[in-house]
């Protein structure tokens, strides 16, 4: 399935000392590998728990942790007495991929970056907004987003005050915070509810996004929650639509 020299390089890129959940790191690694054509064979089985285990050097129930988000993500499918199989690729609802500006950025083949507007713990914000993440006082983050150095969006973060004390503590100009819920904080991500909608650039758009006010601009509101439901992240952004544009795969289903 994989040559010796390949599997040495995957356990040497375990470190227990570097501060990351053993099971966060071998999850992480489980779905690059997998998703690369390691780790399953032809038919998409993945290795049992007792041979990943073997090969990423950590216990079977530091597998079965990795495993079990990977499994609740959709990754994986589970049958009893066959093994774990990685799953094809299908559309089986209105959707899309849930990715940040800077993965999507990459994916897309332009230089993503960004500017810091505002950062820190606050309690001015609109009701709807604490009704959503359910708190009093939450954390901020407000950034210019940009594409090959062109402005492309002013987005509008908020986050629960535990998540806050993690991210206030980083560089978060380019930060994919969504890579930091799932290698860093161990959140196993559900999904995003988002909407769309249009809008005109005031004052402040005009002055970040360098348009003239009344510019239409996407108006997008996007909740992010994990496996148990919590809210993770209540974003609402605005987009210039001749500089960055949506795409959602969607799939038509026969009336029963």
């Amino acid at each position: 399935m994989t040559d010796a020299r390949i599997l040495q390089e995957i356990k040497e890129t375990i470190d227990p000392q570097s501060g990351v959940p053993l099971h966060v790191q071998v999850r992480r690694l489980i779905r690059q590998k997998a998703l690369d054509g390691v780790l399953v064979d032809d038919q998409g089985r993945l290795r049992t728990e007792s041979e990943l285990g073997e090969i990423f050097g950590v216990s079977r129930i530091t597998v079965r942790n990795a495993l079990r988000a990977l499994v609740d993500e959709g990754l994986f499918s589970r049958t009893r007495g066959r093994g774990t199989f990685l799953r094809s690729p299908g559309v089986e609802n209105w959707g899309g991929t849930l990715t940040g500006f800077v993965e999507a950025g990459r994916e897309a083949g332009f230089d993503p970056g960004g500017e810091i507007l505002a950062q820190g713990m606050t309690k001015d914000f609109p009701a709807s907004v604490g009704a959503a993440l359910h708190e009093r006082a939450l954390f901020e983050l407000r950034r210019v987003r940009l594409a090959n150095g062109l402005p492309v969006a002013v987005e509008h973060a908020f986050y629960p005050p535990d998540i806050g004390v993690d991210l206030a503590g980083r560089d978060l100009r380019m930060a994919a915070v969504y890579r930091i819920f799932e290698d860093d904080l161990g959140f196993v991500v559900k999904e995003a509810k988002q909407s769309l909608s249009a809008t005109l650039a005031d004052a402040e758009h005009s002055r970040h996004l360098h348009v003239p006010p009344g510019s239409p601009l996407i108006s997008v509101e996007r909740l992010t929650t994990d496996m148990e439901e919590r809210p993770l992240e209540l974003l609402r952004a605005v987009y210039v639509p001749d500089r960055y544009r949506f795409s959602i795969t969607l799939a038509r289903r026969r009336a029963e």
